[in-house]
């Protein structure tokens, strides 16, 4: 999912570091918890489930939501778990953020826990593991929930733990033509941030080729936009030997291919961010000597730009179908919206620095230079308020991070050591942000 990112080694200020509370209680909290969070991590990766199908994880969640005396709701995007746990103090509504899908892929990891699973995606039956980690982000927001529930006393405010499906989309569903009807967006259409309603929310992703017990961040866009990308030709057939015949959407292809690269390279204000415009499959005829009468392509597009993802969005239809003219075929083009750039809110990230500074130490915490070029639906909740989305290091430190298998690999792996770095980044979260709580709303009301 995610591709790294280059790293600023400059020393970060240390912002409002005097509000900031390093209280030893939540380390040790942490530790004394991790045995059961790593436990609850290899029973979620070696029984995976694929979006929209999270039944038993979702109902192990749920189980010990309740197991720690916090309030559960369902209902919500098929599978989705939102716990509420009310601090003893008064303070503002904070949301946390996990997703609980795995992914199409046959696991080679060899691990003792490894998923030998199966299931029906798209209605053939494929092999699952959680390649991406999302089992870990299942098992890290369960155990700060377990710290915080425990330690209620010392929570300013309420607390929404968002246990999202369908993150890397649904296994029963049109993805490209039912996107809305899944993950984030189906969360929140369902109203799961509506009762109570958040005024944050903080989201975090296990990264391959960083490591463990580090943290990167950076402010505006951390990942990109993504839209999904439909193109089919229709021509006129005819014998490969008579080429006048026919109306090529071969050749027209090729050069729709080539074109949609000048988007980007010709077209884009390329000071205001990147883009990207990729075919990822192209389907055309079944023998040589046959010009085919269609061609289906299938692409995405890719931004950290909202400017040039909307410029790309509205110009591509319109050279697509000028091109068709040009070579006699007919085009049908069909754009839809997977996630639009995920932005961390300036003033949120920047008064968080001292708060993952406390969990990772300084010399482990990384401002990164550019955003990762994937995408990530936890975009929409930034839509909605203020959003924090950092990344927590997955490799082993001792080994070479160059050669880590990544994210969606069958070979990926998470070291279980990071799993306490964001357990305890999560309730740090929660107990910093009540105190720069006022100078983050006031800048989001100024903005929005």
């Amino acid at each position: 999912m995610f591709l790294r990112s280059k790293i600023v080694s400059i020393a970060t200020p240390l912002l409002l570091i005097s509000q900031i509370s390093f209280a030893d209680w939540i380390k040790d909290a942490t530790l004394q918890n991790e045995s059961r969070t790593i436990q609850i991590r290899h029973q979620i990766h070696e029984n995976p489930e694929l979006g929209n199908m999270e039944f038993k994880t979702s109902a192990l969640v749920q189980k010990e939501l309740k197991s720690y005396g916090i309030e559960v709701k369902t209902g919500f995007a098929k599978t989705g778990v939102i716990g509420i746990l009310k601090g003893q103090q008064p303070g503002p509504v904070m949301a946390l953020r996990a997703d609980m899908d795995a992914l199409p892929i046959e696991e080679k990891t060899g691990l003792a826990f490894a998923s030998k699973k199966k299931a029906i995606y798209q209605g053939k039956q494929v092999p699952v593991m959680h390649a991406c980690g999302h089992d870990t982000h299942t098992a890290m927001l369960l155990g700060a929930a377990k710290i915080l529930a425990a330690n209620k006393d010392k929570v300013k405010g309420t607390v929404v733990f968002v246990f999202q499906p369908a993150e890397e989309g649904g296994a029963d569903i049109d993805n490209f033509t039912q996107g809305d009807q899944i993950g984030s967006r189906k969360m929140i259409a369902d109203g799961a941030l509506s009762n109570p309603k958040p005024e944050v929310i903080f989201g975090m992703h296990v990264m391959s080729g960083m490591p463990s017990g580090h943290l990167y961040y950076k402010d505006g866009a951390i990942l990109n936009s993504a839209d999904n990308l439909r193109i089919q030709l229709t021509g006129q057939q005819a014998h490969g030997s008579m080429p006048w015949l026919s109306h090529d959407p071969i050749v027209a292809s090729a050069q729709v291919i080539n074109n949609l690269q000048t988007l980007v390279s010709r077209r884009a204000d390329l000071t205001k961010g990147m883009g990207v415009v990729s075919i990822g499959s192209i389907q055309g005829g079944n023998v040589g000597n046959i010009i085919p009468e269609q061609v289906n392509m299938i692409g995405t597009i890719r931004s950290n730009s909202e400017e040039i993802r909307q410029g790309i969005i509205k110009q591509l239809p319109d050279m697509v179908q000028n091109i068709a003219v040009a070579n006699s075929v007919k085009a049908d083009v069909k754009i839809t919206s997977y996630a639009p750039v995920t932005m961390n809110n300036k003033t949120l990230t920047n008064t968080m620095i001292p708060t993952l500074q406390a969990v990772a130490g300084e010399a482990k915490t990384h401002l990164l230079e550019n955003n990762a070029s994937a995408s990530e639906d936890f975009a929409y909740y930034g839509k909605l308020m203020p959003a924090l989305f950092v990344f927590v290091g997955a490799t082993p430190p001792d080994q070479d991070m160059s050669k880590a298998a990544p994210n969606h690999s069958p070979h990926f792996i998470v070291d279980d050591a990071t799993l306490k770095t964001g357990v305890e980044l999560h309730v740090r979260f929660i107990l910093d942000y009540p105190n720069v709580a006022q100078q983050v709303q006031q800048n989001w009301k100024a903005v929005s």
